[in-house]
């Protein structure tokens, strides 16, 4: 990690929702999850939390080193229609030794439809690639 990764910095991503990142369309497989109505789907909604917390710390990690998420609290209190986009606020709120914990805010045109907290660890890239199972 860079000198420049401290806590503090902030960062602002936004994502437009396609149909593709409805419930329906989260575990196809599954007819609870399509018998769902076509709002954006929570497992999503992580993904791109932790997209706009990466973005926010990538000019900060040396080449070698990736960020791994490692634990999510976030709430989802209003749905997200497709078309719409949503705003992500994130926050550096503290960093202890290679963990980082990220305070978040994310919105649509209409309402807050989350907020909390996202932690990341710092790893070397090819350490972690060499534990993975063969």
């Amino acid at each position: 990690m860079k000198d420049t990764l401290t806590p503090g910095l902030t960062h602002t991503m936004t994502y437009q929702v396609t149909p593709e990142r409805t419930v329906p369309n989260l575990l196809p497989e599954n007819p609870d999850f399509t018998a769902m109505p076509e709002v954006f789907a929570t497992g999503y909604m992580v993904g791109v939390i932790e997209a706009a917390c990466m973005e926010a710390i990538r000019p900060h990690l040396d080449e070698d080193e990736i960020s791994l998420g490692t634990h999510v609290n976030v709430s989802h209190v209003a749905p997200t229609v497709p078309g719409s986009t949503v705003t992500i606020d994130v926050t550096l709120e503290a960093i202890e030794r290679r963990a980082l914990t990220f305070s978040i805010t994310a919105r649509d045109e209409y309402a807050v439809i989350s907020t909390g907290t996202h932690q990341r660890g710092v790893v070397n890239r090819e350490r972690f690639v060499g534990r993975l199972p063969q």
